[in-house]
């Protein structure tokens, strides 16, 4: 949708690409918009698993949306993602520099910098981390004998407003959750999360791997990311650790920020990505 320059946008857990709705229309005045599903989630496919979790690791993910995206005639383009989404698109920056030409995180640290600094307070505060991340079946049986409760626990436990989601919007991601084959696909990406991803995102870092693109890093005024980090320096002084060209500021709201300031969040969007045209 839209026209101009070729944007990318992903969600997170627990969304879909509708995470968007009240964005894209924004962004679309100046830019041709992709709202991708991440492959197990929304309507994407849900392909076979391994031991190793291999393909649910953002690096695979990546190439998917290399491919999407190649398929749709776009060579290079930005790309935004929120939550997961975010993930997949810095080892997009990682590993296909050549084709992403600028980059936005939406409340989310790299994978690795979550694992080193993890306490009580994630083990708590984002369960998805850890109980998702649990051997085969109880994370897939626990989500699908609760969708309802899951949905409602993150988009109104992670310092966001629940009024700011519709009923529909609300059941679109309960209904996603109703699905085996789906529940057992985002249970992987937490499992490749805590293993694979984790294990390249350390490989990355000591080899001296940066992205090369510039990097727009929002996060939530009432998201953990705002209060977590501060002896660190927050989440702009660690990601400019792993960036050569990073700015960034939190945004009005909680994690699910794009939904509760839309507006804000398509401004500092925008004028960030109309640079790439």
């Amino acid at each position: 949708m839209g026209r101009g320059p070729s944007l990318l946008l992903l969600h997170g857990f627990p969304q879909t690409h509708l995470m968007w709705y009240r964005v894209a229309p924004l962004l679309a005045q100046q830019f041709t918009l992709i709202c991708a599903d991440l492959r197990g989630y929304g309507q994407s496919s849900c392909p076979p698993s391994d031991a190793a979790h291999t393909p649910y690791s953002k690096r695979v993910m990546a190439a998917d949306m290399i491919a999407v995206m190649k398929q749709l005639g776009f060579e290079s383009f930005s790309v935004a993602g929120h939550d997961r989404g975010g993930r997949v698109a810095y080892r997009l920056a990682l590993d296909f520099p050549q084709a992403i030409e600028r980059l936005a995180v939406l409340d989310i640290l790299p994978t690795s910098e979550v694992w080193h600094r993890a306490d009580k307070r994630l083990a708590i505060g984002y369960w998805p981390w850890s109980l998702l991340a649990q051997e085969e079946p109880l994370p897939e049986q626990l989500l699908l004998a609760a969708p309802a409760s899951i949905v409602d626990n993150a988009l109104g436990g992670w310092g966001s407003d629940p009024g700011a989601f519709p009923a529909s919007i609300r059941q679109a991601y309960i209904d996603a959750l109703a699905n085996p084959a789906r529940v057992h696909a985002i249970c992987e990406d937490y499992r490749a999360a805590a293993t694979l991803d984790d294990e390249q995102d350390q490989a990355d870092y000591t080899k001296g791997h940066r992205i090369q693109c510039p990097l727009l890093v929002l996060w939530g005024q009432n998201s953990v990311l705002n209060s977590w980090y501060t002896k660190a320096g927050g989440p702009l002084a660690i990601w400019s650790d792993w960036g050569r060209d990073v700015a960034g500021q939190p945004i009005r709201g909680g994690h699910f920020f794009p939904e509760e300031s839309p507006l804000e969040t398509a401004q500092q969007l925008g004028l960030f990505f109309a640079n790439a045209a």
